[in-house]
């Protein structure tokens, strides 16, 4: 761990994958802006707000291209890069595909963080890129306001392996990868309530590679696959019911959680992106009437570094989450399933909480 003379987290008003534009307004930004067309080679483009663009590059190989940025979640700098970069690279591991090299994306406050944080930053993406097999080969940077760091992300896979997020068929099963409540988490660290193991666990979930995702998508059995990030579990879902036209259940019973998380929302660590990301999507969803307001946090909650969404055949469900289990994914598990219904996303069976 790298120590600072102040927390980094204090130069951002909002940190990790909480700093996105709500749905809402993001839907509002893109409406009515020029098509990606007349492009056939242009598979995957905005149209169903998936993981990244995708180039038929010659009828057998693709393109996959991203990226993605944001401020600090953490203080540490290595961790932060190190988060940073795993995010960044998730989107095309999502798309089912293999990265081949990234650019660095870096804003920083000069004058207000000496370069051997800003190079600890860079360091600690550049050491999850060679854990991933790519290259940082370049990038660009600027002097911001706040800290900013992230990558642009190219990566390849055979056109028969692209897995959209908008392949959900009636009856498939849905497997989430890694367990939730990193904005949680997030929120109890800048507040210093997060515990020594809570940030380990943090840490570790954030950091660990979705590399997962290029295995599932060369089984024909996984129809669709998104990676759970800054629009929380409730927004992705939606994403995947919307795009593939069908519906969405979860029971709130079978989600996996970090370890702390049920204790530290109840004590009311919410991030402002959990409400922002209701207030965009929550007329779309439909929760159990004795759903408590901490739960529909839980829902809400942004994911920096997420797991993936995975909607497969339900007789492959069981043999897919051992498989992901065994690759490293101890969280993995079943936790609903595409149903009829057009765009919906619908919670059941709130256990015990």
């Amino acid at each position: 761990m790298t120590d600072t003379p102040f927390r980094l987290t204090s130069l951002a008003h909002g940190g990790g994958c909480g700093c996105k534009l709500a749905p809402s307004v993001l839907q509002e930004l893109l409406a009515g802006g020029p098509m990606a067309g007349p492009f056939e080679r242009l598979l995957v483009g905005t149209e169903t707000g998936d993981d990244a663009a995708v180039w038929d590059l010659d009828g057998d190989t693709c393109i996959i291209a991203t990226t993605d940025f944001f401020m600090p979640v953490v203080d540490d700098p290595d961790h932060f890069g190190r988060i940073a970069a795993t995010n960044a690279i998730s989107d095309i591991y999502a798309m089912g595909g293999t990265p081949i090299m990234a650019l660095a994306i870096l804003g920083m406050p000069l004058g207000k963080v000496d370069t051997a944080i800003v190079r600890a930053i860079l360091q600690g993406g550049a050491a999850v890129c060679a854990e991933a097999g790519i290259p940082v080969a370049g990038g660009h940077s600027i002097d911001s306001p706040e800290p900013i760091y992230g990558l642009a992300v190219i990566g390849t896979a055979k056109k028969a392996d692209i897995r959209r997020n908008s392949g959900a068929r009636e009856g498939d099963a849905l497997i989430l990868t890694k367990a939730l409540g990193v904005g949680v988490y997030s929120a109890a660290f800048k507040k210093e309530a997060l515990s020594s193991d809570g940030y380990d666990e943090m840490i570790a979930s954030t950091t660990l590679l979705n590399r997962i995702g290029a295995v599932l998508a060369k089984d024909a059995d996984v129809h669709a696959i998104t990676d759970v990030t800054g629009f929380g579990l409730l927004g992705h879902g939606l994403e995947v019911a919307r795009g593939s036209g069908v519906g969405i259940e979860v029971a709130f019973s079978a989600l996996p959680f970090l370890s702390h998380a049920r204790a530290l929302i109840r004590q009311g660590f919410v991030t402002g992106a959990s409400l922002r990301n209701w207030a965009s999507y929550g007329e779309a969803v439909t929760l159990p009437a004795a759903t408590e307001d901490w739960q529909r946090h839980l829902l809400t909650d942004p994911q920096t570094s997420g797991g993936l969404l995975v909607s497969c055949a339900p007789e492959a469900a069981d043999r897919l989450v051992e498989d992901i289990r065994a690759a490293g994914y101890p969280a993995a598990c079943r936790i609903g399933a595409v149903v009829a219904g057009a765009g919906t996303m619908k919670v059941r069976d709130l256990g015990n909480g």
